[in-house]
């Protein structure tokens, strides 16, 4: 049986800050990303002759960067303005959808980060990544997950809405908010996807985070850090955490 020590009134004014809070409820918990990165990893021992893809990459094409020297071809993708050229990375301004920069069966890796909550067409995002993977080449990405109380909450509010709401309570500038759609975001969907365009999903993972919504509250925060808590170690209520991590393989045709 799940047990937890109780919160109380003294514990709590211990914990001044949401910074402390963070530390000391998730410091030993590896964050999301760093799970991402780690899955992303496993396929590209240094000095391979692969070609990897990133949706998404953002301006500056962090994640190849540091994938530098562990694949041959990197290539980033994204609808944003690069920053600048990135010396050993191809950057591409262009859709999920539509990536005719690729040949057929010419990349062994394809990842993305926060990328599939805005896919408007998700049959069509993975029909194109399963036409640019070669058989045996994996698609692995992070997600938000519709079942988590931040996804169901942007669900009901207009996405017009979205970018001062997130700068409030995060800090992120508005030109980095999205448009969300939430139509690939649930095991149900991503299943369905995946053996429509000729996917095995070799890992599919709900991984959770300090809530990085309450920043501006350190009450909030405390109440929310035991939420997360409270899913973190109870088996069946997993599927409500924040984010989904999976793993799929292409098929052979």
């Amino acid at each position: 049986m799940f047990q937890h020590p109780a919160p109380n009134r003294s514990e709590f004014k211990v914990i001044a800050s949401v910074q402390e809070q963070r530390e000391r409820y998730f410091g030993k918990h590896p964050h999301p990303y760093a799970e991402f990165e780690k899955s992303v990893r496993q396929y590209l021992p240094a000095g391979n002759d692969k070609a990897i893809v990133d949706i998404g990459c953002g301006r500056t094409a962090p994640i190849l960067q540091k994938l530098k020297g562990h694949a041959d071809r990197l290539i980033g993708v994204d609808l944003v303005e690069f920053t600048h050229p990135i010396d050993g990375v191809e950057l591409h301004n262009s859709d999920i959808s539509c990536m005719p920069f690729l040949a057929p069966e010419s990349v062994d890796l394809v990842f993305c980060r926060s990328v599939m909550e805005h896919v408007a067409e998700p049959d069509r995002a993975f029909s194109e990544i399963s036409r640019v993977l070669k058989p045996g080449g994996h698609f692995i990405f992070l997600t938000a997950n519709a079942y988590d109380y931040a996804s169901i909450v942007a669900m009901m509010i207009p996405n017009r809405y979205h970018a001062k709401i997130v700068k409030y309570a995060e800090g992120r500038a508005e030109e980095d908010t999205f448009p969300t759609q939430y139509k690939c975001n649930t095991k149900r969907k991503i299943a369905s996807l995946s053996k429509s365009h000729e996917f095995h999903i070799e890992q599919f993972k709900y991984l959770g985070q300090y809530p990085s919504y309450f920043h501006f509250s350190r009450y909030a925060h405390y109440v929310a850090s035991w939420y997360e808590i409270f899913l973190r170690n109870t088996p069946a209520l997993q599927f409500l955490r924040g984010w989904i991590l999976a793993d799929l393989t292409r098929e052979a045709k």
